[in-house]
This record gives structure tokens, sequence and C-alpha cells, in this order.
């Protein structure tokens, strides 16, 4: 991928209305860490420009949250990250704990909006398949496994095959099979998108309570504005494809937090209405 000075036209940038990159130090761009600084993404094939002049800074341990219209390319940005696309394809920079995206890099686990469980393996074996194609010990990972399916509320099913688990609990497997990885920096695509709302709120306080004990990097794409408000440090509101940063709106919050709980927080609401008013502003631009 095309590198560029950190930086480069930021008075520029600002002059044309896009948010300037966020550039702080060396210190900042370490482990856990994910600067994008005026990254484009662009498929040459389709002539299709998904991601146009992008920049945004997420230091270790925070929680951004990445909402926007279907198909505007908030899951293309994670692929980046991840890297899951030919470097040809972007311009711009792109650091992921200080090195550029790789394939297979062991600092990213990624949870997509399917399960993706392998079902001959039982909710156990699935939990702590990614741990095993890493090479952790057998009995370490294991042991690890299963706490964290105690955890997500699935201890007594470790032996249960997924035909057998609703997709919620199939959902819950998949958040623990995520966070048995060591990864310092989880990228999480819609995994509640398809689960209804009581099991939703439910899956939103187990990873809740999972990030406010690890405190790891966490970069999560939503529809919900409700599920990005009560969640995150931060709401990222992007435009319609050609993906453009329209807000990067703080949650002051306190933490720890319950997403129960917020509904009944007028600041939660009035968060809500602002990252709203933030994505129709784009919608309708």
């Amino acid at each position: 991928m095309a590198t560029h000075p950190l930086a480069t036209d930021v008075d520029g940038a600002a002059a044309a209305g896009r948010p300037r990159p966020a550039v702080t130090g060396p210190a900042a761009h370490g482990a856990g860490s994910i600067l994008i600084d005026r990254v484009s993404i662009e498929f040459d094939a389709a002539r299709l420009l998904v991601v146009d002049d992008v920049s945004l800074e997420i230091k270790a341990g925070e929680f951004v949250s990445i909402v926007g219209p279907s198909g505007c390319g908030k899951t293309t940005l994670l692929n980046l990250a991840a890297g899951l696309l030919p470097a040809e394809v972007a311009r711009g920079t792109m650091l992921v704990g200080g090195k550029p995206p790789r394939k297979g890099n062991r600092d990213i686990a990624y949870m997509l909006a399917r399960d993706a469980l392998s079902p001959w393996r039982t909710a156990l074996g699935n939990a702590e398949l990614g741990a095993e194609i890493r090479g952790v010990p057998a009995g370490e990972r294991r042991t690890h496994a299963r706490e964290l399916l105690d955890r997500v509320g699935l201890k007594g099913f470790e032996d249960t095959y997924p035909k057998a688990l609703s997709q919620g609990m199939r959902q819950r497997v998949a958040l623990a099979r995520t966070f048995a990885l060591d990864s310092p920096i989880l990228l999480m695509d819609e995994p509640f998108g398809a689960l209804d709302a009581q099991t939703k709120l439910q899956l939103e306080d187990v990873l809740l309570g999972l990030w406010q004990q690890q405190k790891r990097t966490v970069v999560f794409i939503t529809h919900d504005l409700s599920e990005a408000v009560s969640m995150s440090d931060r709401v990222v509101v992007m435009s319609p494809r050609p993906a453009r940063i329209i807000a990067d709106i703080d949650i002051p919050l306190e933490r720890p937090r319950s997403v129960r709980a917020l509904q009944k927080d007028p600041l939660f609401h009035r968060i809500y209405a602002e990252v709203w008013a933030r994505l129709e502003e784009g919608l309708t631009a």
C-alpha cells in the first residue's frame, strides 16, 4: 500500500471539510493501536471507490464503534486492517499495532457477523479452535475456553454441537472463541446483528463485561445506534459510499456500564439523538 507522511495536506483536508488526520505521537501508534491516515480504497476492476480519504486514530484499549449506511465501506475498512485486501486497492497510510496490515496478523482477532462454527466440533472445540490453530498447548487453550464459555453463560453446554444450539448460543460460542485469542485488537463486524432484541442486550452486556476486564482495543461495526452508544468510548459516523467520516463523537457515559441500565439514562438518549442526527445529516447531504 502506498504511504504518505502523516502530516501531508492536513490543512488542505480541513479546508475541504474533511476530518484532519489524527496525528499525536509515536507512542500512540504502538501495540493495540490503529492509525488510518488519508486512506482511500478503490477496486479498479469495478471502478468502485469504496472509502474516500478517511483518517482515524484508535488508541490502545479504546472501544470504537463505526456506524453508517449499508454498503458504505465499513467492513471493507476492517478487512484492510486485517490484511485481507490486496495492497494495490488502497492508498494512504494504515498502521495496525504500529505496522502495516498483513494477513495472519496475530495482533488481530476478527469476529464476523456469522458465527462460522464448525458443525463437527462441540461448543468447547469451537471456542478453542483459534487458539489451537495458533499453536497454544491443548491443556492451556482448553482451560481458557472452558472459562470463557462459563463467562458467556454456556456452562454445561461444552459438549453440545452447534446444531443443538440456538442462534444466540452460537454467537456466545463465537464470542468466547474470539476472546480465547490473546490478540490486543478485536475487529467485530455486526456480531449481534441477526439476534432478537433481548438476546442482543444480553450479549452486549457479556461483551462489555469481558472488555471492561481486559481492556483490549475493539473496533465494532453496527447498524444499531443504541448498541454503538451504550458500549463505546467513541462512535464514528460514516457517509454513504464512498465512505467518509461525518462525525467522531465522544461518549461521556461513565464506566463500568450496563447496557440495560442505560436505557433509562437521559444522557444516553441525548447522545443517541446526536448520533442519529449526524447519521441523518450524512444521508441527506
